[in-house]
């Protein structure tokens, strides 16, 4: 309850704060009015969305727009309340100086908040407002090929110039856009690649929001040397509530099989090998190992039989695995290719000079490339969205590498 009262403190407060922005900007009584009776609307929209979220169905179109409205409005808003209040605390420090300096009873006490301030604000908010929306818009389908070439001393021979196709976070229960999920399955064709791992989340929770894509994303081609998948942390349907057990396996249970419906083969907890001139690679996939979720995860068994030297390309969908085992692990994994973060769909990127997410607070590797006494790991951006329906900065992705023998150029 406590919680609540502290929430909606806050949440009046920004409200506050952007009232009096608009109020110093504008001060015609029919646009105070409007703003009022504008944002009351929003309000109650959002609460509404909120009360109909139905903890057993799980995310929905309610749920995605009331979530999106909600950050359209309030980072907006919470950018505003920090520019005001980094005023009100010049204002404080003004009227403090005048009672001790130059105290004049017919001087107010606090001095006017300036127009200037406020335009600066409201001015500075646009640009996440306006963010947001094109994120909604157009940023969740604004897919980017990624390629990057990954050089091991120890790469078997036969494989020096392997190329590879990484998708992963598809979240198909979000998809609103036929037309643009198809442009994007065209863009994984188009790669030519020789493999294609998945690295998990094909839905949100539950397997009939794939059904109307799998035709789509049966049109992957079959590629050289196979099409491989492991589960993500939302394929395990732990985010809603059952009416029973059975019905949470056999949940999981379809989850599985789609993933073979879309003609990828799932590896849970195991490994296979591809040949090539007498030498071997080896796929190994583990479900779903994240620190702070579900942690099914087995990479001993997973690579049980396989010399360390042996190349091996691991598939672990939450990054936080690399970080607590596997670039460690006494088993020598070369490359792990993982996604999950989704770079948080909100972030700054300038290619080869600048990266910024909020998640990188949260995941220490949360984009791109990252290496440790010559282990890599590479995380996908993702394929799909969730939760925010939108993205901005933060595109989705599909990676294409390129395998090298060999030590990277200086």
């Amino acid at each position: 309850m406590v919680r609540w009262i502290i929430l909606l403190l806050i949440f009046g407060l920004i409200e506050l704060y952007a009232f009096q922005a608009f109020k110093t900007v504008n001060k015609d009584k029919g646009f105070i009015i409007s703003y009022l009776v504008i944002s009351v609307a929003i309000v109650g929209i959002i609460f509404y969305g909120f009360t109909q979220f139905d903890r057993s169905v799980g995310q929905n179109r309610m749920s995605l727009f009331t979530l999106g409205l909600m950050l359209v409005i309030y980072v907006p808003k919470m950018l505003i309340g920090l520019v005001l209040f980094g005023e009100d605390l010049f204002r404080v420090f003004c009227a403090i100086s005048r009672y001790f300096v130059d105290y004049d009873s017919n001087t107010p006490a606090l001095p006017e908040r300036r127009k200037f301030i406020s335009q600066i604000a409201l001015g500075l908010a646009a640009i996440p407002f306006a963010s947001l929306i094109y994120g909604i818009f157009e940023g969740k389908y604004n897919y980017k090929v990624i390629t990057t070439k990954l050089y091991f001393p120890d790469l078997p021979t036969a494989f020096d110039g392997l190329k590879i196709t990484q998708i992963s976070d598809v979240h198909s229960g979000s998809f609103d856009n036929p037309e643009k999920i198809e442009y994007a399955i065209d863009l994984i064709n188009q790669q030519e690649t020789d493999l294609i791992l998945f690295t998990g989340d094909i839905v949100n929770t539950h397997a009939t929001e794939m059904h109307p894509w799998i035709d789509t994303f049966k049109k992957i081609k079959p590629h050289k040397f196979g099409k491989f998948a492991v589960l993500g942390n939302h394929d395990y349907g732990e985010y809603v509530s059952w009416p029973s057990q059975q019905e949470k396996d056999k949940n999981f249970s379809d989850i599985k099989k789609l993933y073979g419906d879309i003609d990828f083969k799932l590896l849970l907890n195991e490994h296979t090998s591809i040949t090539k001139d007498g030498e071997a690679l080896h796929i190994v996939g583990v479900e779903n190992w994240g620190k702070n979720f579900k942690q099914a995860g087995d990479l001993g068994k997973a690579v049980s039989g396989l010399d360390r030297d042996a190349f091996k390309i691991l598939m672990s969908h939450d990054p936080s695995h690399w970080e607590y085992e596997v670039k460690t692990h006494p088993s020598n994994v070369h490359l792990t290719l993982s996604g999950h973060t989704h770079g948080l769909q909100f972030g700054i990127e300038i290619p080869g000079f600048f990266k910024w997410s909020p998640v990188q607070y949260v995941y220490k590797q949360w984009a791109g490339l990252y290496e440790h006494e010559n282990r890599k790991i590479y995380v996908n951006r993702g394929f799909g969205f969730h939760a925010y329906p939108g993205r901005v900065g933060i595109w989705p992705e599909i990676s294409v590498f390129e395998l090298k023998k060999g030590e990277k150029p200086a």
